[in-house]
């Protein structure tokens, strides 16, 4: 790799979408709004698999904020709904080693009304286009709970591969972590990235907005081809 040179570490930019905008996470701007996403939740289940959280009130939630935006390896983004404006949900870009071009996807925490939505996923797609296209990484990683099916399906659902466990990784809220790990390289991002544009397209949706093709499917074809 002779002609191999360190990563511009991320900036704290907005990334617009067509059903998301993605904006670097502020306390006095998003926090409030996001608290009363989560809170819309009929139960604590959406936290088991976070280290953080759930949060008894909004004090403890704007100390977690506080704590966990500091630092030069990590970058949180709120995802906002572009037609009412509000947070919905959050994620960030943590991990960050611009020497190596390696970096993680991670503290994905979204509220009920984001999940499942066309706006979720586009989410993702933006941050992994904003990282391969815009700012050269090699590798973007994902990591969970072995016991998070949902975040599971997620990384392959969004063109991660799976790559191992590591067995007894972490303690947290008093339990046993062996934490699952996933990756997306460069080399195989046109391919991921052509399905997801090609799910994100409007004619990927009926009138009543269900799918038509499902974007692990569209992925798979598109790194069949």
């Amino acid at each position: 790799m002779t002609d191999w040179s360190a990563c511009a570490r991320p900036a704290p930019i907005v990334l617009t979408g067509r059903h998301c905008r993605l904006e670097p996470l502020a306390i006095e701007r998003h926090a409030k709004q996001l608290f009363l996403a989560y809170a819309d939740a009929p139960d604590d289940s959406d936290w088991t698999y976070l280290t953080h959280g759930p949060f008894a009130d909004f004090d403890v939630y704007c100390q977690y904020l506080e704590q966990s935006l500091g630092g030069d390896d990590r970058l949180h983004f709120a995802i906002i709904d572009p037609a009412t404006g509000k947070a919905l949900g959050s994620t960030g870009l943590i991990r960050i080693t611009p020497a190596h071009g390696v970096l993680e996807i991670g503290v994905v925490t979204y509220s009920r009304a984001l999940m499942g939505t066309i706006a979720g996923t586009e989410a993702m797609y933006l941050l992994l286009r904003h990282v391969f296209d815009t700012l050269g990484y090699r590798r973007i990683e994902w990591k969970c709970d072995h016991l998070n099916a949902r975040s599971r399906a997620a990384a392959v659902r969004y063109g991660f591969s799976f790559e191992g466990i590591f067995r007894q990784a972490m303690v947290y809220k008093g339990r046993n972590r062996d934490t699952v790990w996933y990756a997306l390289l460069d080399s195989e991002w046109p391919q991921v990235r052509k399905g997801f544009e090609t799910w994100l397209a409007d004619d990927n949706f009926d009138a009543q907005g269900k799918q038509r093709h499902a974007l692990g499917d569209l992925i798979a074809r598109a790194r069949e081809a």
